[in-house]
C-alpha cells in the first residue's frame, strides 16, 4: 500500500479528534497507519474513510513499550507526518484523582510521544513533521481536571526536548495546543465536574463557552485542518513551537 504523499502514523485514531486527521491526511494523498488499541473501531475508521486502500490498521497499546516495534514494523515507507493524539483515561481533581491514575496518564502521553518518537525517527528525513497533541490545561491548569493539567504540561516538555534534537535534521517538531472542544469525552468530562460540584452539567458546559472570546467551542474538524497545514514546506518555521487552538480562551501568557 503506498500514495503520493508517503505515510502518516495517527496514534489514538479512533477518537474524535484522531479520526478527523486521519481522514484529513488520506485525503491529501497519504497513506496512513492507525494506531489504537480496539480493532473494530479500526475497521470502522478504515471503513469510513474516502480511501481505504490508504488505511492500514495497528491494533496497539501507546501505554506499552511493545507498541513501539508494532509501529515500526507496520510501516511501509518514509513519513511525512506523525501524530500522537491518544486521550487520557484520567478525571479529577487534586481533592479526588486516584493518584495513580496520573501514572497511568503520564503512560499514554509523556511516554507515549517518546515511543512514537522511538518507532518512527528512522523512517523521517527532511520535510518530516512530528506532532504532538496536548492541550490549554497543561499550559494553563484549571480547577478540576488535574490529569489533563499536569500530563499535558509534561508532554508539552518532552515535545521542546525532542524539538532540539532534530529540526537541523530537517525533521520538525511541533505541539498542537486545542482548546476544549466540543466531543463526546469532553461531554464526559463536564459531568464529572458537574457530580464533584453538584451543578446541573448544562451549567459546567456554559463556562466552557463563557471562556472563549470566539463565542463557541473550536470544533474537531477545525482542529484536524490545523494539523494539516503543517504538511506544508513553509511550516518548518514553526518548528519547536506551540501552536494554540483555542480561539482565544488562553489568558497565559505562553
Amino acid at each position: 500500500m503506498s500514495a503520493d504523499g508517503g505515510w502518516a502514523v495517527v496514534v489514538g485514531a479512533t477518537g474524535s479528534l484522531g479520526s478527523a486527521i486521519t481522514h484529513r491526511l488520506v485525503d491529501a494523498g497519504l497513506a496512513v497507519l492507525a494506531v489504537a488499541r480496539d480493532r473494530d473501531r479500526l475497521e470502522d475508521l478504515r471503513r469510513a474513510a474516502a480511501h481505504p486502500d490508504r488505511v492500514r490498521l495497528c491494533v496497539a497499546d501507546i501505554a506499552d513499550n511493545a507498541a513501539v516495534e508494532a509501529i515500526r514494523s507496520a510501516l511501509g515507507g518514509r513519513v511525512r507526518m506523525a501524530v500522537l493524539c491518544a486521550g487520557l483515561p484520567v478525571k479529577g481533581s487534586v481533592e479526588t484523582i486516584d493518584p495513580d491514575l496520573l501514572a497511568v496518564g503520564a503512560q499514554v502521553k509523556m511516554a507515549g510521544v517518546v515511543r512514537l518518537l522511538h518507532a518512527v525517527r528512522d523512517h523521517m528525513g527532511r520535510g518530516s513533521r512530528f506532532v504532538a497533541v496536548a492541550g490549554t490545561l497543561g499550559l494553563e491548569p484549571g480547577r478540576d481536571e488535574a490529569g489533563p493539567g499536569g500530563i499535558n504540561a509534561g508532554m508539552i516538555n518532552l515535545v521542546k526536548q525532542i524539538a532540539n534534537n532534530h529540526g537541523a535534521d530537517g525533521i520538525t517538531v511541533h505541539t498542537v495546543v486545542p482548546g476544549p472542544m466540543d466531543t463526546p469525552r469532553l461531554r464526559r468530562i463536564a459531568a464529572t465536574i458537574a457530580a464533584e460540584r453538584g451543578l446541573p452539567e448544562a451549567d459546567v458546559w456554559a463556562e466552557y463557552e463563557a471562556k472563549v472570546p470566539l463565542g463557541r467551542l473550536p470544533r474537531v474538524e477545525e482542529a484536524a485542518w490545523a494539523v494539516e497545514v503543517l504538511l506544508a514546506p513553509e511550516a518548518d518555521i514553526l518548528h519547536g513551537t506551540v501552536l494554540h487552538l483555542d480561539a482565544g480562551g488562553l489568558r497565559a501568557p505562553t
